[in-house]
């Protein structure tokens, strides 16, 4: 009886583990198609797609700052698409309030109580277009959201879709009707990038294709919510050795010592910058973190974060990469 109940035992392990292989392996595979199918839409970004979706699988909220007319927007109703998360677009403005933007309640007669109705923060990507033309009341109304994932409501917590997601686009500060947003709201963003302007061939491309919209209502999802899921549990999974984390902290302790800064990395974007590393190696088709997925990260983790002091000759982004190469590798 014992030899017979034993037998199965050995080659149960290794016939799970070789599942589980086989699962991550098809999820890395769809994973590259995505980045494949989103360079068709968004045309010359291959390093700015990379980080916007390294950017989710991290489980962050993106802020994308650029001009008008880059494709901000386009990009967000894309990764919507790939991913087949709900979508809801909220356009800031300066006369939105924050009601607009997390619900109302509204009395009914019939039954004579108040009905709370959903605002559009209750779907599973939101993008607060022009964020930083609405007052800093109405940006303030996404906070609770983008930290807990929740919203409070006349007095009563109500919790978010999962995923939740919000990608934020802004105007470049300098023009008309553009309040800054707050510290305290930027350290909510993993990530900032910026699109910039197409190079030549990839605006001749623009030029002679289709139009972005109808191609992009045309495209069928990459991903289920499902799978994101199983990708993000897979990030939280990636290995980070000992080695990795004196690199990091290294990088954080400079931020805090070097003179340009006004003030260094905080916790909590330390904690940022390692999973948005893990994210990266997850692309990068790895199990561990290396030194250059940190440094792949840095710019767009840091960037928002850190702040010149104004007798600084440098611009930020020769400031940060001042930091990458002033801190040595372990």
């Amino acid at each position: 009886m014992n030899t017979i109940s034993a037998q199965p035992q050995p080659q149960l392990q290794p016939l799970q583990q070789d599942t589980q292989q086989t699962l991550q392996q098809t999820l890395q595979q769809t994973l590259q198609q995505t980045l494949q199918r989103a360079a068709q839409i968004i045309l010359g970004k291959p390093a700015q797609l990379r980080l916007a979706l390294c950017c989710l699988l991290a489980g962050g909220h993106l802020l994308i700052e650029d001009l008008p007319g880059v494709g901000k927007t386009t990009l967000a109703h894309l990764l919507a698409r790939l991913l087949g998360l709900q979508f809801q677009r909220i356009q800031f403005t300066s006369d939105l309030l924050p009601s607009d933007i997390i619900g109302v309640s509204v009395y009914q007669r019939d039954s004579g109580q108040f009905i709370f109705h959903p605002g559009p923060v209750f779907a599973q990507l939101v993008l607060a277009d022009e964020i930083n033309r609405a007052t800093p009341r109405a940006q303030s109304a996404l906070l609770e959201a983008m930290e807990e994932q929740q919203i409070t409501a006349e007095g009563e917590t109500r919790a978010l879709p999962s995923p939740f997601f919000v990608i934020a686009t802004q105007n470049p500060q300098h023009q008309i009707g553009t309040y800054a947003l707050p510290e305290s709201q930027l350290d909510r963003f993993l990530m900032r990038i910026s699109l910039g302007y197409p190079d030549h061939a990839a605006e001749r491309a623009l030029l002679h294709g289709d139009d972005r919209r109808h191609l992009l209502r045309a495209m069928q999802p990459s991903l289920t919510p499902q799978a994101l899921a199983a990708l993000q549990q897979q990030v939280r999974g990636v290995h980070v050795s000992d080695a990795l984390l004196d690199y990091l902290q290294a990088l954080v302790a400079h931020s805090r010592e070097a003179p340009c800064w006004q003030n260094g990395l905080s916790p909590r974007a330390a904690l940022a910058l390692l999973q948005a590393s893990r994210a990266w190696a997850l692309l990068e088709g790895r199990e561990m973190v290396f030194p250059e997925d940190v440094q792949a990260v840095l710019p767009a983790v840091v960037g928002h974060r850190l702040q010149l002091r104004q007798d600084s000759n440098q611009t930020p982004a020769a400031a940060v990469q001042a930091m990458l190469h002033d801190v040595a590798i372990p």
